[in-house]
């Protein structure tokens, strides 16, 4: 590169070095105090498991717990199908396909505008053939050649770039947050709903278990009044309750596959490639969860941090809008040849160059330059607003979910009571009808009790599973701000 080529771009270069220790317009990003509660008002109880399946160690009621959920928490419930279906979802879940586009979009907006503190550099080259007269002398062919290399560049005296740069980076990492929240959604809901998968088809061997059970029954009443013992009211009330637990079946069997065709949404495949074929509640261990303290929520929650960063590109914007009303001042230098013959293009004497400086001073734009700054000013207002929202909703989850956890283990617990005292109830009952001291009517009622109970704890199950996934979802999974 010439002399001339080399002044055009250096100044440039060195006035925008220069601009480095330029004075800013804007104020530091100081992050909104929200004392957070100092602990957990209620506790993280261990989880309780359905009968013989194994349990994870878990803190014991009241103890404050400093351990968090690791990052794959969901093996803590020992399933190798919701292992595969999870990895499935991480791969083709289309949220999750999105949130990861919407990071590349963030991460390319940060890159245009980090563009605007450096230079920029442009090569023109023209070649231009004249015929024109000349005075004296008659028509006359002219030749100009002209490659000029240009360079300009913005002073960034006040901020304005660099705070524009800020701001487009903050977004790029709530961008990032918000795929980790995308994802913890995402598995959470993977989770919960094999768990109602497994759920309905528990719920449906409940149905056919009982619904047999009903009809041996039924066979047996027939039998006696065959023998006289029975009475046509007998074998019909006995039909009418078979025919009730027959009817109960259809919903479950249509529940359970809309349930499986959602799930398939969820990993990112059809309906037709996703089967539920196999496994219950209670193959599943109930590992135990530790909430960790109150204080250390924020940094586990990945709508929080994102939160935060949107607060931090909006304190940024403020910056960009208040520079916009100082003067703006624009670099420009250009070198290169100009010449009317190839030959002598790249001799001294065809050296060109310039270098001009301009200043801009806004006067009157109709307002709204500080319409732009009012309003930047009104959205850093509405994100601290969304910010303290978002804190008080996360501490607001994970108290709900503690509760949740607590409260459906304790009722896991009371309804396997209620079942063994059904079935017992309903053991006596037959027994009783067979030596001829109570009617059909008692038998049908414990029946029915025994089936309420059953269907009942299945459903308990489900719920307290449901109650750890939230709280896992609550404490932000196994993700932490690094």
């Amino acid at each position: 590169m010439q002399a001339p080529l080399r002044a055009a771009v250096t100044v440039c270069i060195l006035l925008g070095v220069y601009t480095l220790g330029a004075c800013s317009v804007g104020s530091p990003y100081r992050r909104p105090d929200i004392a957070p509660p100092a602990q957990w008002q209620e506790s993280a109880p261990a989880g309780t498991p359905p009968a013989g399946t194994p349990t994870s160690a878990a803190p014991p009621t009241g103890a404050v717990a400093s351990v968090w959920p690791a990052a794959d928490w969901w093996q803590g419930f020992g399933s190798s199908r919701l292992d595969d279906l999870i990895a499935a979802a991480e791969r083709s879940n289309d949220d999750l396909g999105a949130a990861v586009a919407r990071v590349q979009q963030a991460d390319a907006q940060a890159r245009i505008a980090g563009a605007a503190l450096l230079p920029s550099l442009a090569l023109d080259a023209s070649a231009t053939r004249e015929r024109a007269p000349v005075t004296g002398v008659g028509p006359k062919v002219f030749n100009n050649f002209n490659p000029i290399l240009s360079a300009s560049y913005e002073l960034d005296f006040w901020g304005k770039n660099r705070a524009a740069r800020d701001a487009a980076r903050a977004l790029a990492v709530a961008s990032r947050y918000d795929r980790q929240t995308v994802a913890l959604t995402v598995i959470s809901s993977v989770a919960t709903t094999y768990f109602q998968a497994l759920e309905l088809r528990d719920r449906i061997v409940v149905a056919e278990h009982n619904l047999a059970n009903a009809q041996q029954l039924l066979q047996g009443f027939r039998a006696q009044q065959s023998a006289g013992t029975a009475t046509g009211l007998d074998v019909a009330q006995q039909e009418t309750d078979v025919a009730l637990l027959s009817a109960a079946l259809p919903p479950l069997t249509e529940q359970f596959r809309q349930t499986v065709f959602a799930l398939a949404v969820l990993v990112g495949t059809t309906p037709q490639s996703l089967e539920v074929e196999r496994g219950s509640l209670t193959d599943l261990s109930i590992p135990g969860v530790a909430a960790g303290l109150p204080s250390q929520l924020l940094g586990r929650r990945p709508d929080v941090a994102e939160a935060e960063e949107q607060l931090i590109a909006a304190n940024a914007d403020i910056t960009v809008a208040r520079a916009a009303l100082f003067p703006s001042i624009a670099l420009t230098a250009s070198g290169g040849y100009e010449s009317n013959a190839l030959a002598s293009l790249v001799n001294p004497v065809s050296r060109v160059y310039a270098a001009t400086a301009g200043l801009t001073q806004p006067i009157f734009a109709g307002g709204a330059l500080r319409g732009e700054l009012a309003y930047s000013k009104a959205r850093y207002a509405e994100l601290v607003a969304i910010y303290h929202k978002t804190v008080l909703t996360a501490f607001s989850n994970a108290e709900s979910a503690l509760v949740a956890v607590r409260e459906t283990a304790e009722q896991l617990k009371r309804q396997r009571e209620a079942v063994a005292k059904a079935r017992r109830a309903y053991e006596f009952a037959r027994a009783q009808l067979a030596a001829g001291t109570i009617n059909v009517l008692t038998v049908l009622n414990t029946e029915n009790a025994m089936f309420s109970a059953q269907d009942g704890l299945v459903q308990v199950e489900y719920s307290h599973l449901q109650a750890l996934v939230d709280l896992y979802t609550a404490l932000g999974g196994g993700w932490q701000r690094g």
